[in-house]
């Protein structure tokens, strides 16, 4: 499973609970340009679209840029940043949005991979953190930065 593409704030914006995955539905030159690295997660989020005539809502990745692969010549009203549809099983979206409708939980894309010849989103749902909770986040992230050195060094 190599990662394409790594979503860093993620894990510093929310407290992830659970993970989950996903297929995404992509066109054809936007495969092309993921499976070469051309992808930005960045500002990017999991939202619910109730879909057109169907009783089940479905989940969308917005906001994440998918550039124009760059041999696929000109396609008109391309836009790198189209909401696109995640693939998921009825339990799981059922899931999802009870889950989602709990009290500012949210739905935050982390990395994408690929399995197999498929394109796959990692995505978990959290709770947003507080300022307070990221630089206790640092201070605990320093303080183990320091204990390493010192144990390498050989000087306790």
């Amino acid at each position: 499973m190599p990662t394409i593409a790594f979503n860093k704030r993620a894990n510093y914006d929310y407290d992830i609970r659970e993970k989950y995955e996903a297929g995404l539905v992509l066109l054809g030159h936007e495969v092309k340009s993921v499976k070469t690295g051309h992808i930005s997660l960045k500002g990017s989020f999991v939202t619910v679209k109730n879909s057109r005539g169907k009783g089940l809502p479905e989940l969308y990745l917005v906001n994440a840029h998918i550039p124009l692969y760059n041999r696929a010549g000109t396609i008109k009203d391309y836009d790198p940043y189209r909401s696109r549809k995640l693939l998921l099983k009825k339990s799981e979206i059922k899931h999802l949005i009870g889950k989602k409708q709990e009290q500012g939980l949210t739905l935050a894309p982390i990395k994408i991979y690929t399995k197999r010849s498929f394109i796959k989103l990692e995505f978990g749902i959290g709770r947003g953190k507080k300022k307070i909770d990221k630089r206790e986040a640092i201070r605990k992230r320093e303080v183990e930065r320091k204990m390493r050195t010192l144990l390498k060094r050989g000087s306790y």
